[in-house]
């Protein structure tokens, strides 16, 4: 069998999913990996992929969703000819992960495609969601899928896994050191100390797309993304600081760090996430809010989650 599993490259949390599915959908053919958009940090190592540009969403730095930068960077054109071009019909079974390339590919061709993500997730009545109709249009039409599984924070409905947290995670060896993690890459660094070295009795490990070395700003520490060094981080952190997102918000539940999310302005995947979140507990605002930030930076509060691994339950639901 001639196995496509294509994601979406935007983002961390679908290669950092990849890394965990991967080697196991490996045990079931021939696997080919196809790789869309532009703003990941993550790689996949031991993997042969082009990195193609795609769609990418772009921010502006102030924690908003930038639609004249998404229209500028973006070229249309050639997404609709890597669309045409695609050579789709060569693959058996086409696994899909938020990416719209091979997804509007297989559609054009009416081809069978499988959606594996967590934005199918929102096309399920059953899960937490804000009231957008262009977010629901976009989550519907982006990357296009004839069968749909999800991933999310609770199992809403039987097409709904809990999150796929990678073997970098789950072996990991917690501890609680005098420090936040934060993780706000919609967010310029020069925001976020000057919110954050006003909060009292706290210290800050600032991860950043935006700086080149690490450096020292009152009680702020500021790196640059290195998925290594933000593990180790992650490890040893008090709490988490970061968007509404989806797989550190999981990871940092399932290492059971105190949590306190900031949605991406516009971004409709991240206020739904929020929603979610809102509803088992979790901290959260809507900005840099400084009062609900030192509230949460004094608190001990925990949400409690297990996330057991059901990466191999997944991989039998789409293959028996």
């Amino acid at each position: 069998m001639k196995i496509l599993y294509a994601l979406q490259g935007t983002g961390n949390g679908h290669l950092a999913r990849a890394q965990k599915m991967l080697p196991i959908l490996e045990n079931f053919g021939e696997l080919d990996v196809f790789v869309s958009g532009s703003n990941s940090q993550l790689s996949l190592k031991n993997y042969n992929y082009k990195q193609h540009k795609g769609l990418s969403l772009f921010y502006n730095q102030m924690g908003r969703v930038s639609y004249k930068k998404i229209l500028k960077e973006n070229n249309f054109k050639s997404f609709w000819k890597e669309v045409n071009d695609y050579p789709i019909e060569k693959y058996d079974l086409i696994i899909n992960d938020f990416e719209p390339i091979t997804a509007h590919a297989a559609r054009k061709k009416r081809k069978e495609i499988i959606g594996l993500s967590h934005q199918a997730s929102l096309l399920f009545e059953e899960t937490p969601k804000v009231k957008n109709k262009a977010g629901e249009i976009i989550i519907k039409y982006y990357a296009p899928s004839s069968k749909n599984y999800g991933f999310h924070f609770e199992q809403y409905n039987d097409s709904i896994f809990l999150p796929i947290i990678r073997d970098k995670i789950r072996n990991l060896n917690p501890k609680e050191k005098d420090y936040n993690l934060v993780y706000l890459p919609s967010y310029h660094p020069k925001e976020i100390v000057e919110k954050l070295s006003v909060i009292k009795d706290s210290n800050w490990k600032v991860f950043s797309p935006f700086v080149e070395h690490s450096v020292k700003q009152f009680n702020v520490e500021i790196y640059p993304i290195d998925e290594r060094l933000f593990i180790k981080a992650l490890e040893n952190c008090s709490g988490v600081l970061c968007g509404a997102g989806f797989e550190l918000p999981a990871e940092s539940l399932f290492l059971k760090k105190k949590l306190f999310v900031i949605p991406i302005k516009g971004q409709y995947e991240q206020l739904c996430n929020c929603e979610a979140l809102k509803q088992i507990g979790v901290a959260f605002s809507y900005d840099l809010n400084l009062e609900k930030i030192q509230r949460w930076a004094d608190s001990f509060k925990i949400i409690e989650k297990d996330f057991p691994d059901q990466s191999y339950e997944i991989a039998k639901k789409i293959f028996l």
